[in-house]
């Protein structure tokens, strides 16, 4: 179990009341106000929503199911305690070290198991819940809030933030004549540029996508649309990034884990390449050319006499192995045991470094992530709170912290909200 200082207890001491505004209806913010409304229940907190509902990313991610959290058990040491983490958070792993440190997956999956929502692990370490429904998260959380006497404003974009003093805010809204007073601001909008920071010039790292599925040219798409390969690894040409997992072909392209977790680390270089880029793909799980090609010749050993087309890697279906072999320009009429030189060269090439052309790229539209946004050298790492702006606490995908898919996303958007409704309850007592 990773280790984990998470507390669930009210601070009983002088009660003040102010006023706490989330902007953002997302995990992060919703999850942000319920906790700190548990923590300081004469508080009067109000949650800003641009749309028309709340949560609505929660309701589709993990394909409707809501993958809300991962094990992280390739990630932990054997006392249980979280190790590097850029694999899974390509930018801002040291940050999310520390706060999962304070809230971790365990945290959550208690907290939910707690609301009366029970929790499945996968086996690749995805957590979902049990009813397979992404919307039992979405009224749970909900349900809290509603309990709680939280408010909730929908069609409420925030357009501008004015600070008043220290510790006070000033917020405008679009097509919203009146302004609103707030003594804490939480910013908790998700991905996508800030332009209502501007006022306050806090610095931010340039917004671009992230988890996205790759567009290829003249790769037989629509014959392989559908076909999975369930251990590739995928290297961007000219660069160290690399990702392993399976391997989706579509009807533009290629997507599945491997791909997404390559968009991931490589987000930034393929925005610089306008998504026009070389894709090698190792279809052999890894295996290097010696290998590949011990393999062949125990195929050529085994089946000589076996027609190519009817003999093929265990890894791969027959068609996607026809189509290899077409490129490979060998007859599928040819057996096993005439193979020449030129063919076996042919063969290891396309199994271990086959290069597919990227010319584009497509939204993956369950979890689709932005990298970028609030500087995390503008935030204290311990609270979330803005260096410059007493009382200004960012959480989630608004700063520049992203991750893989996984679950790995909206276990950061409820730690970091569970870190700011500490601080915030923490520092509402001392002042």
């Amino acid at each position: 179990m990773a280790h984990s200082t998470a507390v669930n207890t009210t601070v009983d001491r002088e009660q003040v009341s102010k006023r706490v505004s989330i902007i953002g209806a997302g995990a992060a913010g919703c999850f942000c106000a319920i906790e700190l409304k548990r923590r300081c229940p004469e508080c009067d907190i109000t949650i800003y929503e641009q749309k028309s509902k709340a949560l609505a990313k929660v309701a589709i991610t993990g394909g409707g199911r809501c993958n809300l959290t991962n094990t992280f058990e390739p990630f932990l040491d054997d006392r249980g305690r979280y190790g590097n983490l850029q694999q899974v958070y390509p930018r801002g792993d040291k940050l999310m070290r520390k706060v999962l440190t304070a809230y971790s997956h365990n945290d959550t999956m208690r907290w939910f198991e707690n609301e009366g929502v029970r929790l499945v692990c996968q086996d690749d370490g995805c957590v979902f819940p049990q009813s397979q429904d992404a919307m039992e998260i979405v009224n749970t959380l909900l349900h809290a809030i509603n309990c709680q006497g939280i408010k909730i404003q929908y069609k409420h974009k925030l357009t501008n933030i004015e600070q008043q003093g220290e510790g006070s805010y000033l917020l405008s809204f679009d097509n919203q004549d009146k302004q609103v007073q707030s003594d804490v601001v939480v910013i908790a909008t998700g991905g996508g540029r800030s332009t209502f920071l501007e006022t306050l010039k806090v610095k931010m790292q340039s917004t671009i996508p992230s988890l996205f599925t790759l567009n290829t040219v003249n790769d037989n798409h629509e014959s392989l649309m559908g076909t999975v390969v369930k251990d590739v690894t995928v290297t961007l040409a000219g660069t160290a990034h690399h990702a392993s997992g399976a391997l989706l072909w579509t009807h533009h392209g290629v997507s599945g884990p491997a791909i997404l977790r390559l968009s991931s680390y490589a987000a930034r270089e393929l925005a610089e390449q306008d998504y026009r880029a070389i894709l090698t793909v190792n279809w052999c799980g890894g295996r290097k050319e010696e290998a590949v090609r011990g393999y062949i010749a125990d195929m050529m050993r085994e089946h000589s006499m076996r027609l190519i087309c009817n003999e093929y890697p265990t890894f791969l279906t027959q068609k996607h192995w026809n189509v290899m072999l077409d490129h490979c320009s060998i007859p599928q009429s040819q057996r096993w045991g005439a193979l020449n030189k030129a063919h076996i060269n042919r063969l290891v090439n396309v199994l271990t470094a086959q290069q597919l052309t990227v010319s584009g790229r497509n939204t993956y539209k369950e979890e689709f992530v932005t990298a970028g946004g609030v500087s995390l050298k503008e935030l204290q790492p311990k609270t979330l709170e803005h260096r410059r702006y007493k009382g200004l606490y960012f959480a989630g995908e608004v700063t520049d912290m992203d991750a893989i898919t996984g679950g790995f996303n909206l276990q950061a958007a409820w730690s970091m909200g569970w870190q700011v409704a500490v601080a915030v309850s923490a520092g509402w007592y001392e002042n």
